[in-house]
């Protein structure tokens, strides 16, 4: 089970959206928020090859700021670490797999609190490339000795999507991230769900449940 952290597990997905605002008019550019939303899920590297199309690193930095000012603020999604917990007592290997920066999957991680059922972690300073490339999602794999064939994503976003998808991964998704159902079945997630405790209510009918040994 590759588990993106971001939208995912905690509900910090406009917080970054906030973040990047705060950081592009630091430096002279005004972008829309609902923008910037959009293309959360990206990595930083991605995100800025897009909006506002200038790689200047000084702009991640200023993210990096403003995220840290927002970190306290942040809870996990409902269900988060229940889902993590069950997912590994019914024999999941689980990765979190995330295009967040190393400082801030530190920080997340003790938000969810799961961190005793998690075997892997892999972030975006470990890939040449994040999200939705699928430089993380294979990496994660290959952490973990499993065959696409044998995992499956779950995420919030289109960009989870994409990755999955050019791994040969099939992603199942949440709407915490602020994305409708309907685009992330447009875009390719093989179901979706409210959130990681509405998942976890229906595991046993879900596209995961192939991966899981049976309730007892």
């Amino acid at each position: 089970m590759l588990l993106d952290i971001d939208g995912t597990l905690v509900d910090s997905n406009y917080f970054h959206a906030i973040a990047w605002f705060r950081s592009f008019r630091r430096h002279g550019h005004d972008i829309l928020i609902s923008d910037i939303h959009r293309l959360i899920g990206m990595g930083a590297d991605q995100m800025l090859e897009r909006l506002p199309g200038d790689e200047d690193e000084s702009m991640e930095e200023a993210w990096q700021e403003e995220f840290a000012k927002l970190r306290d603020e942040i809870v996990p999604t409902p269900g988060a670490r229940d889902l993590v917990r069950t997912l590994k007592e019914r024999g999941a290997t689980t990765v979190y797999a995330t295009s967040g920066q190393p400082q801030d999957v530190e920080a997340l991680r003790a938000v969810i609190g799961a961190d005793e059922w998690i075997d892997e972690v892999v972030s975006s300073e470990e890939v040449d490339a994040s999200k939705p490339a699928p430089d993380i999602f294979q990496l994660a794999l290959e952490r973990v000795s499993v065959d696409a064939g044998d995992a499956l994503v779950i995420g919030d976003t289109v960009w989870d999507i994409e990755a999955a998808d050019a791994c040969g991964v099939p992603c199942v998704a949440v709407t915490t991230g602020g994305i409708s159902e309907d685009e992330l079945k447009a875009a390719g997630a093989v179901a979706v769900y409210a959130s990681p405790a509405d998942l976890l209510a229906g595991i046993d009918r879900s596209p995961i449940s192939r991966l899981l040994r049976p309730s007892r």
